[in-house]
């Protein structure tokens, strides 16, 4: 039987597994592609340096089973030579390895080096892998291993030609699937996400790429402990699974390349509670990124709203600063001789008829500027038709109060109206009894001591207007919306005129029922006008506003 002698080297791999090279050749004597490489009998390991290949290097092969099994024995130098009594078959190799010499010379020679495994299959007791015939060169990443069948030779060629064992079929070899001695599967073409770098298995995201844990390892280790690797060649040292670890400096390098970063570290294996940690934490912050950016929102929409608001105020209102600057003030003078009446001009009839005609006429100019001031609010004109006028109705008197309050000094007794003429507190009790007289002028002095500015003013009637209470009202919701948002400017504008005064918006807010009670009042005493119409000529808005029944219009 012919015999080869088989040499392995065993040592420590980068990954912590034993690193075993192994090459069978031809017998001495016959011609071989590389011969040039044997130069006697014996084995110098320094010199040998050109072929065979690692079979496993990763510490993941001793539980394939697959995977060929190495018995490291200490003899000179790490190595060990052994007879095998099983023949090798021609396969394919790749260089970097250990090449042996022959002690025994054969009948016949095989025409190129094997490459074998570690351990025969003879010695394991069971059957070779599949087998992979490329007649143009090396295969990656694995390498394929054919087991002679005993005594089977060929006829009609001078050299052996030896067969598969029976029962086994050529395979076609894959970048995409490891086969023999580099196989992480029973399967030959089962796929699998390759290492970046060596191509190995990944077995997940590590350092920024898809990467094994062998290499992750050695990345690991290379930049935490800072170590400056060399190439004994040209530094373009091929990288694969099977020789890794054969160039440190060339795998590292090719770490960099393909991306691999310790800034890239990215959380594919914390711990699920860390985890959950950290993902309430991101969410906590985005809600509160989200919430702060609401606020933003919301102050930019209150600081619109009050915009709008101030600037239809000061151009609807006759009582502002701008416009009440260098007033002067002057009584209004009646004349009972002007109506026809039957009680005689002296009579307390007669006077308060007067006096609720010149009230009408010194107020109508107001009521058309209160219009325009509403339709100005935002949301108001969006109102129904008849919501809109059932407002404006039962609010115009509650603004008006708050327009003229600012011409009634601390302790004065008169009301001015917007062209300057005023009118005493005794005549005011002519056309209203004594409580409602005392009631108005308790609520202007209380609301002047809040020393609001006229944009204050200005979004305190527009809240006073959008009050959902009144009778009638068809939509109370949709107007409740629109007094909240200019509720909520109010407290903005109170807070930032008044600093020192935080109590001014809840003292400011206490007034609207005491404002509301005077407003109610007023519309009791007109109870008395609607029942006197045909004594009386107003102004046809004035009758509108109020509803009124319209005789004819006022002199002029």
């Amino acid at each position: 039987m012919d015999s080869f002698i088989k040499v392995e080297e065993c040592g420590p791999g980068e990954d912590f597994a034993s690193s075993v090279t192994s090459t069978v050749v031809s017998p001495l004597g016959h011609q071989n592609p590389h011969d040039d490489h044997i130069t006697d009998l014996g084995f110098d390991p320094t010199s040998a340096t050109d072929f065979g290949i690692g079979l496993f290097d990763d510490k993941k092969n001793y539980f394939d089973p697959l995977a060929p099994m190495a018995e490291p024995v200490s003899t000179f130098h790490h190595n060990i030579k052994k007879e095998y009594s099983y023949e090798p078959v021609v396969t394919n190799i790749r260089p970097a390895a250990v090449i042996s010499s022959v002690a025994d010379d054969v009948g016949s020679y095989v025409t190129s080096p094997v490459v074998t495994s570690v351990t025969s299959p003879d010695m394991l007791g069971r059957s070779p892998p599949p087998f992979t015939q490329n007649n143009n060169g090396p295969s990656y990443p694995g390498i394929t291993i054919l087991y002679e069948q005993k005594g089977v030779e060929s006829s009609t060629s001078p050299q052996r030609k030896y067969m598969p064992q029976k029962g086994y079929s050529p395979t076609k070899s894959s970048d995409q699937s490891f086969t023999a001695a580099d196989s992480n599967s029973s399967s030959t073409t089962k796929s699998f996400v390759p290492c970046k770098v060596c191509g190995d298995k990944a077995s997940g995201y590590h350092y920024g790429v898809t990467s094994c844990e062998g290499c992750k390892g050695f990345f690991r280790r290379s930049i935490q402990k800072k170590i400056e690797y060399r190439c004994l060649r040209d530094e373009k040292c091929l990288v694969i699974r099977l020789n890794r670890n054969r160039c440190q400096f060339c795998r590292f390098k090719k770490c960099l390349d393909v991306g691999m970063s310790r800034d890239s570290v990215r959380y594919g294996r914390v711990p699920k509670r860390t985890r959950e940690r950290m993902e309430e934490s991101r969410v906590a912050q985005a809600e509160s990124d989200q919430s702060l950016r609401d606020m933003e929102n919301k102050e930019v929409a209150l600081y619109d709203l009050t915009l709008t608001v101030s600037q239809a105020h000061h151009a609807n209102c006759d009582y502002t600063d701008l416009r009440t600057r260098g007033m002067v003030k002057k009584p209004a003078i009646f004349s009972a001789n002007d109506f026809q009446n039957d009680g005689g001009p002296d009579s307390v009839e007669h006077q308060k008829i007067v006096m609720w005609q010149h009230f009408a006429t010194f107020l109508t100019p107001s009521i058309q500027r209160i219009v325009e001031f509403a339709k100005k609010i935002p949301g108001f004109s969006d109102l129904t038709q008849d919501d809109q006028l059932r407002l404006i109705k039962n609010g115009f008197f509650e603004v008006w109060v708050m327009h003229c309050a600012k011409l009634t000094g601390q302790g004065e007794n008169t009301i001015t109206f917007s062209d300057g003429n005023y009118i005493t507190r005794h005549q005011i009790e002519l056309m209203f009894d004594y409580e409602f007289v005392l009631a108005l002028f308790n609520f202007i002095n209380s609301i002047n001591s809040l020393n609001l500015n006229d944009s204050e003013i200005g979004i305190f009637c527009a809240v006073i207007l959008l009050t959902s209470e009144r009778v009638g009202i068809y939509d109370p919701k949709a107007i409740d919306r629109i007094q909240e948002r200019l509720i909520e400017a109010l407290k903005v504008a109170t807070v930032k005129h008044h600093p020192g005064e935080p109590n001014t918006f809840a003292m400011l807010m206490m007034k609207l029922p005491e404002l509301r009670s005077l407003g109610a009042k007023h519309s009791e005493h007109l109870d008395w006008f609607r029942a006197n119409w045909t004594r009386l000529a107003v102004p046809a808005l004035f009758a509108e506003i109020f509803d009124i029944p319209r005789y004819g219009e006022p002199e002029q």
